[in-house]
């Protein structure tokens, strides 16, 4: 019998609730263990083990001390998988990526600022070692986790959709939020995620990214049409962008 691929959990600078989508597979958690072996998940049990294949990785790099068990496990495993918005790109983590360091530390910590040693940036873990696959959201959808691992297990390269949220919007029939009196990053967020938060009654909040390529002109004549700008939309954009975003305008200023 072929051994069991061994997979491993692992947690950053996160909430870990990633993870815990995982563990609310329920029955379906069961399935997936009749192909791998969970040898390390901190949320689920209590043993570990460094002998690994394939390493989840939940959180964004905050501190050298992130760096420096990052870089392990990226040498113990064949596979590493960036699980979630602030493993993918940063995600709430970076939105103080902008604002004074010192500052943010005694706004959190006060007193005890001093005490705290981390980065002045949040960062995704692709900028630290070199990432095999990767599944946004936050959290991440219970169904896209299975299609990836179930991808890795078969030797196919998982790949993430590349249109925005307004499809989905559209498909599902929603009243687009922008109709709503809401600031929506739809026409620039990778969908991929049902748009559950504009069927919900809400809008998008960009968690799963931004959309490879955007429609840059759609966007602005959405914008236009309810008597925005791009500008008004920073704050919207910086609460999971605050580390892609400024990698997208250096890009597009390089070319």
């Amino acid at each position: 019998m072929t051994e069991k691929p061994r997979v491993a959990f692992f947690d950053f600078t996160g909430c870990e609730g990633d993870q815990l989508q995982v563990v609310n597979l329920e029955e379906r958690l069961f399935d997936l263990l009749e192909v791998v072996e969970v040898v390390s998940f901190r949320e689920a049990m209590s043993e570990h083990s460094d002998d690994y294949d394939i390493a989840f990785v939940e959180g964004s790099v905050a501190t050298a001390h992130d760096e420096e068990r990052l870089a392990g496990i990226r040498e113990n495993a064949d596979m590493v998988v960036a699980l979630g918005s602030c493993a993918a790109f940063g995600g709430i983590n970076a939105i103080r990526n902008d604002q004074d360091f010192e500052t943010v530390k005694e706004r959190v910590y006060g007193d005890d600022a001093d005490m705290i040693e981390a980065n002045s940036e949040a960062r995704p873990i692709e900028s630290v070692v070199e990432v095999d696959a990767t599944i946004p959201g936050c959290p991440i959808d219970r169904e896209e986790f299975v299609q990836v691992v179930t991808g890795l297990l078969r030797g196919v390269e998982p790949t993430l959709p590349n249109h925005p949220v307004c499809v989905e919007c559209k498909l599902d029939e929603n009243e687009c939020a922008f109709n709503r009196g809401e600031i929506c990053l739809g026409p620039i967020t990778r969908g991929g995620c049902g748009a559950d938060c504009v069927g919900e009654g809400t809008h998008c909040w960009g968690c799963r990214g931004m959309v490879d390529t955007p429609s840059e002109d759609a966007h602005a004549e959405v914008l236009e049409t309810h008597g925005l700008t791009a500008e008004e939309i920073v704050e919207e954009y910086q609460l999971y962008w605050g580390w892609q975003r400024p990698q997208r305008a250096t890009q597009e200023e390089a070319q």
